[in-house]
Order: structure tokens, then C-alpha cells, then sequence
């Protein structure tokens, strides 16, 4: 299982058309075959400037792979991402299967 975690600040205000209209794109990229437990949460510690996060899991290399080749998250990065993101983090995370008890 990998998880895929991005958080971000958007280079639109708070509220406003431009802001409605990227996270209305993004929430889009759940249909794409392979994500599951497709999440937008907002920011809300004063520890991060990033005002939002995305996460998603994938159940191997191959649908992750997919996913990020997919034609309409390839569209997305050009439509959006690229031109309403002002900074960003990204990170992919694998179970280490290691719970204590």
C-alpha cells in the first residue's frame, strides 16, 4: 500500500472563485482508477503555511504509476497545479508493517 500526501498553499485568496474552482479539479482525480481513500482536508495548525492537503492511497507501484500517468491528472498539473499553486510538499509513505502491541 503507498500512500501519496501532498500538501500546499494556493496562490489565490482564501474563499474565492479561483480557490473553489482548483479543489472542485482536484476532488476529479478520485475517479481515476486505482485511488483510493481520495481525501481535501484543510490546514488548520499554525506549525504549516500550507493551507491544504491531499491524500490518497494505491495498493501497489503499478496503480500509483498509473495514476500519475493518467491522462487527467497529467491535465490537471498543466490546468491547475502549475499555474494556482504558489508552494507545495509532497511525500509517498509505505507501511513498514511494524505495529507494536
Amino acid at each position: 500500500m503507498i500512500e501519496h500526501t501532498v500538501t500546499f498553499r494556493l496562490k489565490s485568496a482564501p474563499g474565492s472563485t479561483d480557490e473553489k474552482t482548483f479543489l472542485a479539479a482536484a476532488a476529479d482525480l478520485a475517479v481515476i482508477p486505482g485511488v483510493k481513500d481520495f481525501a481535501i482536508r484543510r490546514q488548520t495548525s499554525p506549525k504549516n503555511d500550507h493551507t491544504f492537503g491531499i491524500s490518497m492511497k494505491f495498493d501497489n507501484q503499478e496503480e500509483y504509476d498509473f495514476y500519475s500517468n493518467h491522462q487527467a491528472h497529467q491535465a490537471f498539473i498543466k490546468e491547475f497545479w502549475l499555474t494556482t499553486v504558489e508552494d507545495f510538499q509532497e511525500a509517498d509513505f509505505e507501511s513498514l508493517n511494524t505495529v507494536a502491541h
